[in-house]
């Protein structure tokens, strides 16, 4: 039995829903895509099995359970802050839960890995290249910048810094800047219409023949003097865009967060 499995059994977790037999039902659904939603990755799976844990050891020790608590002290004990560690391990010592026992059942993404393609013998359809991953990471990246957002209203929340940060809710919106005029607009309305500013905007032969004009170089990329990778095609050519690196034909990425407090 991988620790996964120990887990499993050693905490009577269970799925979620009726709806699967096993948590490793469950878990395969969410890697695979097979219940008809969107195939998740091994951070994400690994996460939610941890705090279904969490959650499991709280139930067992009559501790309260709410989803704001469990995730501000899930990311304590996973964080790398000693001291939030020391204050959460020392809050659950009170109702009997030895902190370090709990996060050395919990499982790692490599652990995830081999859990879901070895002991379960998973298979991961393979993704199509038409597939639209550029979105895809547009979302992970905001639904990232959303949680962390959260974990740190949390913090502020419980040191008193911001009051009602705790019930606070995220929503992360992403914009793309033009580079040659204040004009930002929501990433999917530039998408819709195939460029971000109406003034500004070329075609692909276009932006080409002034890259090579004005650098000399074959429109294939480059780095700007930042060391960041771009791209000389418009947005409208976004399948050819490196997303990771925040910027491509001089528009700009930028995640907007806004709060909402209870």
């Amino acid at each position: 039995m991988c620790k996964v499995d120990v887990a499993i059994e050693r905490y009577g977790l269970a799925a979620p829903t009726g709806r699967y037999d096993s948590v490793d039902d469950y878990l395969l659904a969410r890697w695979t895509g097979a219940d008809g939603g969107e195939s998740e990755g091994y951070k994400s799976l690994t996460t939610w099995f941890n705090k279904r844990l969490l959650a499991r050891v709280y139930e067992r020790n009559d501790r309260d359970v709410t989803e704001v608590r469990l995730e501000a002290e899930y990311e304590a004990l996973v964080g790398d802050d000693d001291l939030d560690y020391g204050d959460v391990a020392a809050d659950l010592a009170t109702d009997d839960i030895d902190a370090d026992e709990v996060t050395g059942a919990m499982a790692s993404w490599s652990t995830m890995r081999r859990h879901l393609n070895e002991c379960l013998d998973g298979e991961k359809p393979t993704v199509e290249a038409s597939s639209d991953w550029e979105r895809n990471s547009v979302d992970i990246a905001r639904e990232t910048a959303r949680q962390k957002a959260e974990s740190a209203l949390s913090s502020l929340g419980k040191k008193g810094r911001l009051a009602g940060a705790e019930d606070a809710g995220v929503d992360v919106q992403v914009k793309v800047s033009c580079s040659e005029c204040p004009t930002r607009v929501p990433l999917e309305d530039a998408l819709d219409r195939g460029f971000v500013c109406q003034e500004h905007h070329v075609d692909t032969d276009e932006a080409a023949e002034r890259t090579v004009r004005e650098t000399g170089v074959a429109p294939d990329g480059g780095a700007d003097s930042a060391g960041r990778l771009r791209s000389v095609l418009p947005i409208g050519a976004l399948s050819s865009v490196t997303l990771a690196f925040g910027e491509f034909s001089g528009a700009t990425l930028e995640f907007v967060a806004t709060v909402g407090m209870a």
